[in-house]
C-alpha cells in the first residue's frame, strides 16, 4: 500500500482540522446508526490528536469504548474519471468508516494506515459525509493487550491495560482523500545493495487496474536531480557506479521515478525516495554499509501535552533538533510504529531507527502492579493465545509493508518485554520471527528482553539476530546502591555477550523530577539520574560486544494513574515540554565527546 502523493497524475487532499465528535458513553451509536445523520451532542475535535486531554473532563480522559468523528467534505469536480481513495494514517486502536450511509472499511491496530477505494460512493463535484467510529478497548486478543474491569462507582466502563504509558485514543494522524488514475502504480518493492563503490537498486512494480497495453519505465535520480540509472519493465536491477550511499549522519536519498505509459500517453507516475545502503549482523557487530555501527540515543514516545499521541510537525522537528544537539544517532519507536513523517525525517537526517510493533504488555507477571502478583500464565487459551498471535502477525505484516523502504530503519523489533521464560513463549514467538524474516530478509529482527528472563532462563532471545535488553539496575533493582548495580549489570551483560550475538541495551535510566536536587545523589534527584547514567556507561565501555545504548526515555510522558508515577513517567532526560534535565547535559558530554565545562 503506497502512500498518497501529489504528482502529474495524482492529487491528494488532507482532511485535517476540526471534525464533529461525540463520545458514545452508553455504546448505542452502532445500533442507532449514528453514521446516517449528524452526530448527537457533537462538539469540535481536532484531527490529528488524541481526544482524551482536549476537554478538561475525566469523562473524556478515561473514556472506554466508541468515539465518533464526522465531517462533510467536497470531492473536487476535476476528479471525475479517476479512482478516489480514502486513507486513515492511524486510528487507535481500531475503527470502522462510512461514506454517507455505506460502510467502506474496518481496521484493527492503532498505529498503521488503512484505506479503501471509495470511487463508487462519491460524486466528483459533490459533498460527501465521512463518519469514523474509533474504539479504544483492549483484550487479550488485541495488540497491545488489555482486559475489562468492573464498572466504576459512577457506572462508567473501565479497563486494565498492561503497558506503562497512557492509553491515548483517537485519530492520531492525518486523514486523506486522494485521486489516482484507474490504471496506477499499486505497489513498489525495492531492495538496495552495495559492492564497493557500486550501488544497486532492485525494483518490482505492481500495477492496479487494467495493465493492458502499458509499459513501465524507471529512472533513478540522485540528490541533485541527476539521472544516475534507468530501466524498463515492471522489474529489474539498476546499477549505480560511484554511488553516494545513505549512511548514519548523512541521509543521502535518491528518487526512484516510476512511469507508466500507454503508447505516448503518461498513465501514472510515482516517486519513491530510496536510500542505497546495506545492513547485516556479523558476529558481534551490526554493520551498516559494511561499517560497525554503535547505537546511541533513545527510546521515545509520541506524547505531548494536550495533543496526546496526535502527530505534530513542529514537535517532531524540535525533537530531532534536540536529538542532534545531544549527539544521538538513533531512536527506537517504543512501543508502536510512529507516524511515517517521523521516518521520512529520519531518512533525510541520517538518524537510525529501530522500528517496533505495538506488542507491549505480553507479560502478566510484570503487569500486575507488583512483580509476580498476577499468577495467570501469559500464554494460554484464556489469555494470549493463537488468535492473539494472528493479530500480532498482521501487525508485523503492516509494519514491514509500510516501513520497508525507509533506509533509516535497520532493525525490526516485534515485541517489548514479553514473558519469554516459558516454552509457550518460544512457541508463540518462533513463527513470528520467521514471518518477519520472510517478509524482509534484509534487516535483523529481535524481541526486547526484560529482567525476569536472564540469559539462563530466556527461551526466545536465541531465536533473534541480536540481543536487545532493558535493564534498570540502580533503579528498580538495587535502588540507590549504584556500586552494587554496577557489578550486577556488568555480570549480566557479559553473560549476554557470551552468546556470541551483538548486545544492545535498549532501555536504562531512572526517574528524576526536574528541579529536585540533593546534597547526596538520592533517587528522584537530577543528580542521581545523571550518576546512574554514568555508572551504566562505565559498564558499557568495559563489555565487548555491546553495540548500542538507548536511554529510557527521551522525554517525560503520560501514564495511567499510579502511586509509582508522579504525573507520568519521569525517566525523560527532557521534561515533557522538552526542557533539559541535568542528565541531558551528561549525555551530551558523552555523545559529543565534550570535556568538563564544555557546552
Amino acid at each position: 500500500m503506497l502512500r498518497p502523493q501529489d504528482s502529474p497524475t495524482r492529487e491528494t487532499r488532507t482532511l485535517d482540522g476540526l471534525w464533529d465528535f461525540a463520545l458514545d458513553r452508553d455504546g448505542v451509536g452502532r445500533d442507532e446508526g449514528w453514521w446516517q445523520r449528524a452526530l448527537p451532542e457533537a462538539r469540535p475535535m481536532p484531527v490529528p490528536a488524541s481526544f482524551n486531554d482536549i476537554v478538561p473532563s475525566r469523562e473524556f480522559r478515561d473514556h472506554v469504548g466508541d468515539a465518533w468523528y464526522q465531517r462533510t467534505v467536497h470531492v473536487p469536480a476535476t476528479w471525475g474519471g479517476g479512482r478516489v481513495v480514502l486513507r486513515l494514517d492511524a486510528a487507535t486502536h481500531r475503527a470502522t468508516v462510512w461514506v454517507d450511509d455505506v460502510e467502506v472499511m474496518s481496521h484493527e491496530g492503532g498505529y498503521t494506515p488503512f484505506e479503501a477505494d471509495v470511487t463508487a460512493h462519491v460524486t466528483p463535484g459533490a459533498a460527501v459525509r465521512l463518519t469514523v467510529v474509533v474504539n479504544n478497548e483492549l483484550t487479550f486478543q488485541s495488540i497491545p493487550p488489555g482486559e475489562p474491569l468492573p464498572p466504576g462507582s459512577d457506572g462508567r466502563r473501565r479497563q486494565k491495560y498492561h503497558h506503562d504509558f497512557f492509553n491515548y485514543a483517537g485519530l492520531h494522524r492525518s486523514v486523506r482523500l486522494s485521486r489516482t488514475p484507474t490504471t496506477y502504480v499499486a505497489d513498489l518493492a525495492v531492495t538496495t545493495g552495495l559492492d564497493g563503490g557500486t550501488g544497486s537498486v532492485a525494483y518490482d512494480v505492481t500495477l492496479g487496474g487494467s495493465a493492458a497495453g502499458t509499459t513501465v519505465g524507471v529512472v533513478l535520480r540522485d540528490g541533485a536531480g541527476r539521472e544516475v540509472a534507468a530501466g524498463t519493465g515492471a522489474s529489474g536491477v539498476l546499477t549505480v557506479p560511484d554511488v553516494h550511499p545513505w549512511r548514519p549522519g548523512e541521509g543521502h536519498l535518491h528518487d526512484l521515478v516510476v512511469s507508466v505509459h500507454r503508447g505516448d500517453v503518461l498513465v501514472d507516475t510515482y516517486v519513491l525516495p530510496v536510500g542505497i545502503r546495506t545492513v547485516e549482523v556479523r558476529g558481534q557487530q551490526l554493520l551498516i554499509n559494511g561499517e560497525p555501527f554503535h547505537f546511541r540515543g533513545f527510546s521515545k514516545h509520541e506524547d505531548a501535552a494536550v495533543r496526546g499521541k496526535g502527530h505534530d510537525d513542529a514537535l517532531m522537528l524540535h525533537d530531532f533538533e534536540l536529538i542532534d544537539w545531544i549527539g544521538a544517532n538513533s531512536i527506537r519507536t517504543a512501543h508502536y510504529p510512529y507516524a511515517e513523517e517521523v521516518l521520512d525525517l529520519a531518512d533525510r537526517r541520517g538518524i537510525v531507527v529501530v522500528d517496533e510493533t505495538a506488542a507491549v504488555g505480553l507479560n502478566l507477571p510484570l503487569s500486575g502492579g507488583q512483580i509476580g502478583a498476577d499468577k495467570r500464565p501469559t500464554y494460554s487459551p484464556d489469555t494470549v493465545n493463537d488468535a492473539t498471535r494472528e493479530v500480532h502477525a498482521q501487525a508485523i505484516r503492516e509494519l514491514v509493508d509500510r516501513d520497508r523502504h525507509h533506509p533509516s530503519v535497520v532493525v525490526w523489533c516485534i515485541a517489548n518485554e514479553p514473558e519469554t521464560t516459558s516454552e509457550e513463549a518460544r512457541a508463540y514467538f518462533a513463527p513470528l520471527l520467521d514471518l518477519t524474516r520472510a517478509l524482509d530478509p534484509t534487516r535483523p529482527v529481535g524481541v526486547v528482553n526484560m529482567f525476569l528472563a536472564p540469559p539462563d532462563r530466556c527461551r526466545v532471545t536465541d531465536l533473534c539476530d541480536l540481543v536487545m535488553v532493558n535493564r534498570y539496575y540502580g533503579w528498580y533493582l538495587d535502588t540507590g546502591d549504584l556500586a552494587a548495580a554496577e557489578l550486577k549489570l556488568e555480570a549480566e551483560l557479559r553473560a549476554w555477550a557470551a552468546t556470541g550475538k551483538p548486545v544492545f541495551l535498549t532501555e536504562y535510566g531512572g526517574d528524576a523530577i526536574a528541579g529536585l536536587h540533593g546534597i547526596a545523589d538520592v533517587p528522584w534527584t537530577e543528580e542521581y539520574q545523571s550518576a546512574l547514567l554514568d555508572m551504566t556507561h562505565r559498564v558499557l565501555d568495559r563489555v565487548d560486544g555491546v553495540v548500542g545504548e538507548h536511554v529510557w526515555n527521551f522525554a517525560d510522558f503520560a501514564t495511567a494513574d499510579a502511586i509509582s508515577r508522579v504525573d507520568g513517567n519521569r525517566k525523560g532526560v527532557f521534561t515533557r515540554d522538552r526542557r533539559p534535565k541535568a542528565a541531558a547535559h551528561t549525555l551530551r558530554r558523552r555523545w559529543r565527546g565534550l570535556g568538563v565545562g564544555e557546552r
